[in-house]
């Protein structure tokens, strides 16, 4: 899932910085070449629109700078999490769900 995401997770990432440029130029009384808080509210919307598949599919979102995401599974008959974290190559890591990300382990 997490290769089928690649696109979303990128157009995401790219998103999240002209939506982070454009906060805080406005909460600073800046105007702005990219728009005001219309548009503010358009790149929210459109960074929701790439996070949606994910959720659509039980991934939960924990973080958005960096992106932290976590896919349900089972590992030994157990409920896990397995852990995604922006910047890594491939899904490594794993979790037990009550711990989070403080009992991260390789998988």
């Amino acid at each position: 899932m997490l290769a089928d995401a690649e696109r979303s997770i990128a157009a995401f990432i790219e998103l999240r910085a002209e939506f982070a440029e454009l906060r805080w130029t406005l909460e600073h009384d800046r105007a702005s070449a990219s728009g005001g808080i219309a548009e503010l509210k358009a790149l929210e919307a459109r960074l929701d629109t790439h996070m949606s598949p994910l959720r659509d599919h039980g991934v939960q979102i924990k973080g958005f700078a960096p992106l932290l995401l976590d896919f349900p599974a089972t590992r030994d008959g157990r409920s896990v999490l397995l852990c995604w974290l922006e910047g890594e190559a491939e899904l490594a890591w794993w979790h037990p769900v009550e711990l989070g990300i403080m009992g991260r382990r390789r998988l």
